[in-house]
């Protein structure tokens, strides 16, 4: 298994600073760059685009929260953890609140598209300003949980930088947390991408 820590020269960690990661990335990759051997082999020029596009792929791994907690888990445990579709308790009534309004903007969106009379159409652009100002509302709310999530991310990162260096023991609770945060991480960016992708459909 490729580590994409390390090849872009980043500890292992649960947290890294956007701006440093985009540094390193930028670095990195512009020694690999294919135009820097333009004039080269076609094997080498083959080799130089295979490093370049998984730079980018770590890269874009690494700057996104879930999919770097996967990485890391995956790279700690040796295998990617369980996919688990259990929602928390505390996050039910959010899942529902996202299922509603979805299904509601959804049901406009397919009136909208048979709509055939102007005064149909006003009722429908009501409508459709109504579930959008919902929308945007859940979006907000999604956000401040996301944010909190990215609060308890650092906060786990402190911990991790700690007890790096501690016996394997000290981290495990950590890693079940990170493991925790993955699934998290995973709900809200379905949920954060069903409400924008609502909210599109409604401008149209």
């Amino acid at each position: 298994m490729i580590d994409y820590f390390a090849l872009l020269n980043e500890q292992r960690r649960p947290w890294l600073d956007p701006d440093s990661l985009k540094q390193k990335f930028v670095a990195v990759s512009a020694q690999s760059h294919p135009d820097r051997v333009h004039s080269a082999g076609e094997q080498e020029k083959g080799a130089a685009q295979e490093n370049y596009t998984l730079l980018n792929s770590a890269y874009n791994c690494l700057r996104d929260p879930k999919e770097r907690l996967l990485h890391l888990l995956e790279l700690e445990y040796g295998n990617k953890p369980q996919q688990v579709q259990n929602i928390p308790a505390d996050l039910m009534d959010l899942l529902l609140e996202v299922s509603r309004l979805c299904r509601e903007a959804d049901t406009i969106a397919m009136e909208k598209a048979k709509a055939s009379s102007p005064l149909l159409e006003v009722q429908l652009f009501e409508k459709a300003q109504a579930s959008t100002e919902e929308l945007l509302a859940l979006q907000k709310k999604l956000a401040v949980r996301y944010d909190a999530l990215m609060i308890e991310l650092k906060t786990l990162d402190s911990e991790w930088q700690e007890n790096r260096r501690s016996p394997r023991e000290s981290l495990v609770p950590i890693l079940a947390r990170l493991e925790e945060l993955y699934r998290l991480f995973s709900f809200f960016a379905r949920w954060r991408g069903q409400v924008q992708e609502r909210i599109v459909q409604l401008a149209f």
